[in-house]
């Protein structure tokens, strides 16, 4: 449970204080649709069968800070500071960058408590790496899809 507060406040404080490029319109999009796909998703791979857990195997009221407040910063700062004007190269190494990061996170959350809360059932790490860069992407183009109609709307 600590290492989770400690995720939580660092992870947000630096989403907020550095963010140039979000307005608070997109945030709460970003933030709604974060907690909204987590749980879809994690409704079918962590509860259903029983791939990974928070906290312990099941539905658990410990695990609510992890959808509303761990995820949707690190998605926050993914965007902001994501190249988009930049080569493929440059934007196919942020992804890159950001999955070793998202990666190494994920083994210190695998630590035992308090330091750790996240679990593996037949969930492994491979898993992360293959699908992470995937919800990366959904939360990119979800993003420019905010964006266009933001635009659309002005005119």
């Amino acid at each position: 449970m600590i290492g989770m507060m400690i995720a939580i406040i660092l992870l947000n404080f630096i989403a907020f204080k550095t963010n140039k490029r979000l307005t608070k319109n997109q945030i709460v999009h970003l933030w709604v649709f974060t907690m909204a796909f987590q749980t879809f998703f994690d409704v079918f791979v962590s509860l259903k069968y029983h791939g990974y857990w928070y906290f312990s195997n099941g539905v658990d009221w410990s695990s609510i800070p992890v959808y509303i407040l761990l995820i949707p910063p690190v998605n926050i700062m993914f965007l902001n500071w994501y190249p988009f004007r930049q080569t493929l190269y440059r934007r196919v190494l942020y992804f890159t960058v950001w999955i070793i990061l998202i990666t190494l996170y994920e083994l210190v959350t695998l630590l035992p408590e308090p330091w750790g809360y996240y679990h593996h059932g037949w969930w492994k790490l491979g898993h992360s790496i293959l699908i992470n860069p995937l919800l990366l992407y959904i939360v990119l183009v979800y993003y420019k899809w905010i964006r266009k109609i933001e635009i659309g709307s002005i005119r």
